[in-house]
């Protein structure tokens, strides 16, 4: 196996599945917590993040398919899709993976889940077809607070990440995201972002 990320919650190896290129999910232990409550923890997340990943992809969101779940092991081995991080594309490329990454959010948010970590990282285009992974941090939610969280998440990323483009990504990943939601909601996700940013201001100056 080959690791390919070591995150806060998790480690990304690349391994293989019945001969083809696979990923392998492994949740880490917590030192910090009770063993026993941190085996429960992990183990909880480890199953619904799998069928957040199933959920999602049987209304239409590309997401990898998943193989096999081992809650007693916290790993999840699931698809290796083959293509370029939205994170590395420029120009043209970059603004229309917005655009449907808005269509990605904005059909998990109708169905009530919030990803929770919304970032460039998490997308990959593949023959031009946009998918989605890395559902550790999801959640089933329809609240509008927690939907403004996502996007002002990855408004932050792209403000910092892709800077230079800033003023056509995030209207692009708008344009996306509405086309998808209805209007009255899309207003009402929009103005919450705007409150958390005002959040943001005031403690600051604080």
């Amino acid at each position: 196996m080959q690791l390919l990320k070591k995150g806060a919650e998790g480690d990304i190896f690349l391994t293989k599945h019945q001969g083809k290129l696979a990923i392998l999910k492994t949740r880490k232990k917590k030192p910090y917590r009770n063993t026993i409550l941190d085996d429960k923890i992990r183990r909880q997340r480890t199953i619904r993040e799998a069928s957040l990943l199933a959920e999602s992809k049987s209304f239409g969101v590309r997401t990898p398919l998943v193989y096999q779940v081992n809650a007693n092991d916290c790993t999840i081995l699931m698809q290796h899709i083959k293509g370029d991080l939205a994170r590395n594309l420029k120009g043209s490329k970059l603004t229309n993976a917005c655009k449907e990454i808005g269509k990605i959010t904005g059909t998990l948010h109708k169905n009530g889940i919030m990803h929770g970590d919304l970032t460039t990282s998490n997308f990959v285009v593949s023959k031009n077809k946009t998918y989605i992974f890395d559902f550790g941090l999801a959640q089933k939610t329809s609240k509008v607070e927690d939907h403004a969280v996502d996007l002002r998440l990855f408004k932050e990323i792209l403000n910092s990440a892709h800077v230079d483009m800033m003023d056509v990504l995030w209207p692009s990943f708008l344009a996306g995201y509405k086309s998808v939601v209805e209007t009255e909601r899309f207003n009402k996700v929009l103005n919450y972002v705007s409150v958390i940013e005002g959040r943001g201001r005031y403690a600051q100056v604080v």
